[in-house]
């Protein structure tokens, strides 16, 4: 099991509280409800069912990532809200993708709300407009294409 360092955990939630950002700790759940944060991140390798056993609070959101039916089903067994599905496009690190046909068949298969994830630039932007999806996220796309003013 990997070591979290529970002073820095407090210090980037206090900073993301004073900034109005939620923080999602990966893979661990009862440390995330045992912090207060805002929720928990399970990733597609994440197999354990042992979610739905928690009391989580309110407002405490699970969200997770899939690629395959088998681990959407997953992700709805921990009680995830929401579901990262990728790679919908091709990427640098993954020749293998869903595109759209794919991806909108794999979406179906859940009412949760789906996050579209990878391989996301300006030239396949328009068919995010063709997809089942409540969200996107493209953290190279936004990397290239958009800066923050501090």
């Amino acid at each position: 099991m990997a070591k979290y360092d529970k002073k820095l955990i407090e210090e980037i939630k206090i900073f993301c509280k004073s900034n109005k950002r939620k923080f999602f700790l990966s893979n661990n759940v009862r440390l995330a409800m045992n912090l207060d944060l805002d929720g928990v991140y399970l990733p597609s390798f994440y197999n354990k069912l042992d979610t739905n056993k928690l009391n989580t609070k309110k407002n405490f959101l699970i969200i997770g990532s899939a690629h395959t039916v088998k681990e959407i089903l997953i992700k709805e067994k921990q009680g995830s809200e929401m579901i990262f599905l990728s790679p919908l496009f091709k990427t640098k690190k993954n020749k293998h993708f869903l595109d759209t046909v794919k991806f909108n068949l794999l979406a179906l298969k859940t009412k949760k709300k789906i996050i579209a994830l990878g391989g996301i630039n300006t030239k396949n932007m328009q068919k995010l407009r063709i997809i089942n999806v409540f969200g996107f996220a493209g953290i190279s796309y936004f990397n290239k294409n958009f800066t923050i003013n501090q």
